[in-house]
């Protein structure tokens, strides 16, 4: 068996934007005393003039990025997600969303990946508090390649944008060239007995649960949803039809993500059982993210397990 890659999603962020540059893209990315760990340095080390260092200061970050965007770059920022989203809320909401500027939100350090940090520092609130904004469109990549093909997606289409970036490496599911399309997901494999929707490093859960489902005899059908907002409905639908039931996974609070988006559509247009894989309403802890995934119910047995028991409810 070929061993398999791993890498953090955060590793394609300085590089991705370094490439832009070299594309002609006016790329400029501005940072909160994280750049060496969110890895916008490497852009600051290769175009000095393109990265901006605010300083500990999370709120005067997002308001530079505003300022540059309407000098005509496009503006990325850093940070860790909890501070990224978190501490500058209200710039997020009433300088970028508000005017609708070319910003592009992409801090790293999400979710429990972030490990032996702590609760404090993982952010599992973010897709809810920027998917809430009106016209922010949500991007959760599954690996390293899918976050470089986000950030390329994030910098191509103007207006506001969360790309969702964590620390850990993490196995890669994709192989370049990749592309990713904004509200649009995939099938990485087809089923027919239950409907598993995944993003981020959940992904490498799904599929993994997948094949344990297979050995039980059950045809489990993953899809990849790294467009959270705008939400791929069609194939959501589509897959629902054939298989009756859906299993939700995601590095994230069970309210307001993946697991809402997919409730809510089906609420409106295909009622389904659904079962929803994330954190259930309460903080982190400390560990590494082999112990965390099976702690908060997130590895690839408690998806076998959800996938059963919505199977049950068909």
């Amino acid at each position: 068996m070929a061993e398999v890659k791993m890498e953090a999603t955060r590793a394609a962020y300085g590089e991705t934007l370094i490439e832009l540059v070299k594309q002609g893209v006016d790329v400029v990315a501005v940072e909160a005393d994280l750049a060496g760990s969110t890895t916008t340095a490497k852009l600051g080390k290769a175009y000095p003039d393109r990265l901006f260092d605010v300083g500990i200061a999370e709120q005067n970050m997002i308001d530079v990025a505003a300022g540059l965007s309407l000098a005509g770059k496009v503006a990325f920022t850093g940070s860790f997600a909890v501070f990224g989203t978190g501490r500058s809320y209200d710039q997020i909401r009433n300088t970028v969303c508000y005017s609708k500027l070319n910003v592009k939100i992409a801090p790293t350090h999400s979710g429990v990946s972030v490990g032996p940090d702590g609760g404090s520092h993982q952010m599992l609130e973010d897709i809810a508090l920027m998917r809430a904004l009106p016209g922010m469109r949500v991007l959760v990549p599954a690996d390293y390649v899918a976050a470089k093909a986000a950030i390329r997606l994030a910098a191509a289409v103007p207006g506001p944008f969360y790309v969702r970036l964590g620390r850990a490496k993490v196995p890669c599911v994709y192989e370049e060239p990749f592309v990713m399309e904004l509200g649009r997901g995939s099938v990485v494999r087809p089923g027919t007995d239950v409907t598993i929707v995944a993003c981020g490093i959940e992904l490498d859960q799904a599929l993994k649960a997948a094949e344990v489902l297979g050995g039980r005899g059950v045809s489990a059908e993953v899809i990849d949803m790294p467009s959270i907002k705008p939400l791929d409905e069609d194939l959501l639908l589509e897959s629902v039809g054939r298989t009756g039931c859906v299993v939700t996974a995601e590095e994230h609070s069970v309210i307001g993500g993946l697991g809402s988006a997919v409730c809510e559509a089906l609420a409106e247009k295909r009622p389904a059982p659904v079962e929803r894989i994330g954190v259930r309403d309460t903080f982190g802890t400390s560990g590494e993210l082999a112990e965390l995934l099976p702690h908060f119910g997130l590895d690839a047995a408690a998806i076998a397990a959800a996938a059963e028991r919505v199977m049950a409810r068909k």
